[in-house]
């Protein structure tokens, strides 16, 4: 079954118990807690805001949207008016929930970890290469030395493979160079 038919049986309140696996089903060290909330659309607003200078996901957010308990304030909320309220798009709705009964209350809360590898191209030789040439005459026709310029000669030289102007930019602001002094 696909997402977004689960979520339409999920939003029309028909019983989808039979297409859960209940025996993955976990709470980590919660017990059961009903929360009411009543927000006007600021208070949303203010609270992403809020949730995301916190580094909170907006997914917390989006599960107690989808609250459809005894004591939930709007039971008749469908994924559209969610994605209105918090502007996202409906697939997230759907993966929030899938996430949610396959992993669990604590997988939708935290963010997974990152699995792409992020490796330095700049070491420090490639700084002190990349400082030398600032250090040294412009090309002839240029009065001083633009990033671009800056990064088309470290390819040239074969100091690195690629290297963008705005990473020279960031290694000469780490530096503590300035291109107009």
């Amino acid at each position: 079954m696909k997402a977004t038919e689960f979520g339409k049986k999920f939003d029309s309140s028909e019983d989808i118990s039979g297409l859960l696996d209940l025996n993955r089903a976990k709470r980590i060290k919660q017990s059961p807690k009903l929360i009411n909330l009543d927000m006007p659309q600021w208070m949303i607003e203010k609270l992403d805001k809020e949730a995301s200078r916190l580094g909170v996901t907006r997914q917390s957010v989006i599960k107690i949207n989808c609250d459809k308990g005894e004591y939930s304030a709007n039971k008749e909320i469908t994924n559209a008016e969610i994605c209105k309220i918090l502007k996202v798009g409906e697939r997230t709705i759907d993966r929030v929930k899938k996430k949610f009964i396959d992993e669990g209350f604590e997988s939708v809360l935290e963010r997974r970890p990152s699995n792409q590898n992020y490796t330095k191209k700049v070491d420090g030789d490639i700084e002190a290469k990349l400082v030398q040439i600032c250090c040294s005459q412009p090309p002839s026709g240029f009065a001083k030395w633009s990033l671009r310029l800056l990064a088309d000669k470290m390819v040239e030289l074969k100091y690195i493979d690629y290297i963008s102007h705005v990473s020279v930019g960031k290694v000469l602001k780490k530096t503590n160079l300035s291109l107009g002094k």
